[in-house]
């Protein structure tokens, strides 16, 4: 069996990940987002906002600086001109996906046929199933608060209905989006507005039908190529699959020659690549990367991978934090060598470093002028003025020097 360096699957899984590449001279257009999405798959979703929301955030470590308006467009609008390029399901957790890819989920929404979660709420409702669907399908794209209140005017009741109230309409909403009735027509203020998914997706994207099989199983090629190198436990959670799927797919996929099995010095499970995957010589790849970046998807294997322990501190109390409430891991030459806690200050006009940190072994006067050189080009994405650093952290001080040397441009 073919055998990897620790550096040689870590330089395979950051280039997999579009890291090294150039970024664009020019303007970053749909064509780029296009192939960035083929090469990384999704863009996970998420409502915390205090630096940049989660979908956002990839394109730019990617890209580099871009109009989020263009990403905006792929995702929530459509003309004959512009069709939709991205389409919103559970794909990893909430995320975008290309639109083609919607036939491959069609297993996952026959699972949910009364959503990921709730299911004794609609259950209960079947009355209000049928409804929801009707208000919407009368409404066009339409928030769950105004669909509880399009059903208030009709039942002839302010405020709760005679079967429902408006955290079931919520819920009922979301079910049928889990089970593809409904999807995500646009985004306002980054409020979902339900719509039928035929006004949505295109006939010959809803017309295409994929065995479940081979659905599981092109969706581990997806995630091989994604990663790079990966365990099937790292190719599992990509796309959130289960054991049961996954290891008769990676069987068929190894035995039709399009995985290879490999080790890996130091992990303790084999690991599987695309057949013919290169080996890159050198490590490249300087980027911040949000906690929802799909490098840094699966916890357990940031810490295979780059020796660096990561988990996101949101739901810990403040006191007890060991590093911050939105920490930016730090590629840098594809190493993970720091981590930052950001925050878009608006009041201030800066993103503000709340604390910087360094990983044990590492250059301070290497790392500060690098990560200085990524926050500042952040911040004029961001349309900030300024980088301001706290006191936090023991790279504060060394970083908040190295700031004041860099321009906003």
């Amino acid at each position: 069996m073919p055998s990897l360096s620790a550096a040689q699957a870590r330089r395979i899984a950051v280039a997999a990940q579009g890291f090294g590449t150039p970024k664009p001279r020019s303007a970053v257009t749909r064509a780029h987002l296009k192939r960035l999405l083929s090469r990384i798959q999704v863009l996970q979703l998420d409502s915390v906002s205090v630096a940049v929301r989660a979908h956002y955030a990839p394109v730019f470590s990617r890209l580099g600086p871009y109009d989020r308006a263009v990403l905006d467009a792929a995702a929530w609008s459509h003309s004959a001109r512009s069709p939709r390029l991205l389409v919103e399901y559970w794909a990893h957790e909430a995320a975008l996906m290309a639109v083609d890819d919607w036939p491959l989920m069609r297993w996952r929404m026959r699972q949910w046929p009364h959503g990921r979660w709730g299911s004794h709420i609609v259950r209960a409702n079947p009355r209000l199933v049928d409804d929801v669907t009707a208000a919407v399908a009368e409404l066009g794209p339409a928030t769950a608060g105004q669909i509880e209140a399009h059903l208030a005017a009709a039942s002839g009741r302010a405020g709760k209905g005679p079967w429902w109230n408006r955290s079931d309409t919520k819920w009922v909403a979301e079910a049928l989006f889990a089970s593809g009735v409904l999807t995500t027509a646009t985004r306002v203020g980054f409020a979902r507005h339900y719509d039928l998914v035929e006004n949505v997706l295109p006939a010959r994207v809803l017309a295409t039908d994929i065995d479940d099989d081979e659905a599981i199983r092109e969706l581990l090629r997806r995630a091989a190529t994604a990663l790079g190198v990966g365990t099937e436990a790292d190719l599992r959670d990509y796309f959130r699959l289960s054991p049961a799927q996954t290891k008769p797919a990676i069987a068929h996929l190894v035995a039709s020659g399009e995985l290879e099995k490999v080790t890996v010095a130091g992990w303790d499970a084999d690991a599987y690549l695309l057949a013919g995957q290169a080996i890159p010589r050198m490590d490249r790849g300087t980027a911040l990367l949000c906690p929802f970046d799909p490098l840094i998807f699966f916890r357990p294997r940031v810490q295979r991978l780059f020796d660096f322990h990561y988990r996101i501190e949101i739901y810990t109390p403040a006191p007890k934090r060991q590093y911050g409430y939105y920490v930016w891991p730090f590629l840098l030459d594809g190493e993970l060598v720091a981590r930052v806690d950001l925050k878009a200050d608006r009041p201030h006009d800066a993103l503000h470093v709340v604390g910087a940190f360094i990983e044990p072994g590492r250059s301070p006067d290497r790392v500060a002028p690098a990560l200085a050189a990524e926050l500042t080009a952040m911040a004029s994405w961001l349309q900030l003025s300024r980088v301001t650093v706290g006191e936090r952290g023991d790279l504060a001080g060394r970083l908040r020097a190295a700031c004041r040397d860099q321009p906003i441009r």
